[in-house]
């Protein structure tokens, strides 16, 4: 396998950890280059400590192909059930970023407030676990819990999950790492706003439908930001 893959994966837990979207929890994964019957995520580990030596391959059923007596993450099924349902999607992002959460517990839509932020248009669905399980410890631990929150992501590139975080995708690891980011800022952007004289102007979706367009996984904006948020914590990798 390229040895590439591995160490922007690596990056992407160090960078969102390093911008303040992951903590000592959630994770990062990547469909597997050579089978897309197969992810690659690292072993239960902080994400600001993951190394190469840490990526372990899974099959769609979160499953470990070669376990090693590794702990694993409880919330893998995120990943697998994703790209099950996605055949687009090639990289998969849990956090628990911070400014989101209070959207997910409201009535209040996280919604895009600039440019940067357009693949939130219209709005960011919720998902509550109670509606697929009943009571439980809010953690998706199986892969039922995982399809019922893929149904809510649907075709879209960011989803909520009920006083827990939240779950985003992208076509590159690159990607869902600057929307992941974005995300987190458009949050604390519109709780800002929502401070001062409304009511707010969001971005109407034909302009977020514009800067979509321009914003593929080779988009000008994702290279730039990614190669800095990388030189932050290469010296790390």
């Amino acid at each position: 396998m390229d040895k590439q893959v591995i160490e922007n994966l690596v990056a992407a837990s160090r960078i969102l950890a390093n911008e303040g979207v992951l903590d000592g929890l959630g994770h990062v994964s990547v469909r597997h280059p050579d089978n897309p019957q197969r992810y690659l995520m690292s072993r239960s580990l902080a994400p600001a400590l993951v190394s190469a030596s840490d990526i372990m391959e899974y099959d769609l059923d979160s499953n470990a192909v070669d376990l090693q007596g590794r702990e694993l993450f409880r919330e893998r099924f995120i990943h697998g059930e994703t790209y099950k349902a996605r055949a687009d999607v090639m990289a998969v992002i849990h956090s628990h970023s911070p400014t989101t959460i209070p959207f997910s517990i409201s009535r209040t839509a996280l919604q895009p407030v600039f440019n940067g932020a357009g693949f939130l248009s219209p709005s960011v669905p919720v998902f509550d676990i109670r509606h697929a399980a009943g009571m439980t410890d809010l953690l998706i631990g199986n892969g039922a819990l995982g399809k019922a929150l893929s149904e809510t992501l649907g075709q879209g590139a960011v989803a909520l999950l009920r006083g827990h975080g939240n779950v985003v995708v992208g076509e590159t690891v690159q990607q869902a790492v600057y929307r992941a980011i974005q995300t987190e800022l458009n949050a604390r952007l519109q709780l800002q706003a929502a401070m001062l004289t409304g009511p707010l102007i969001f971005l109407a979706p034909e302009e977020a439908a514009k800067v979509n367009a321009r914003s593929k996984p080779e988009a000008i904006q994702i290279r730039r930001t990614w190669e800095l948020w990388k030189r932050k914590v290469e010296a790390e990798i």
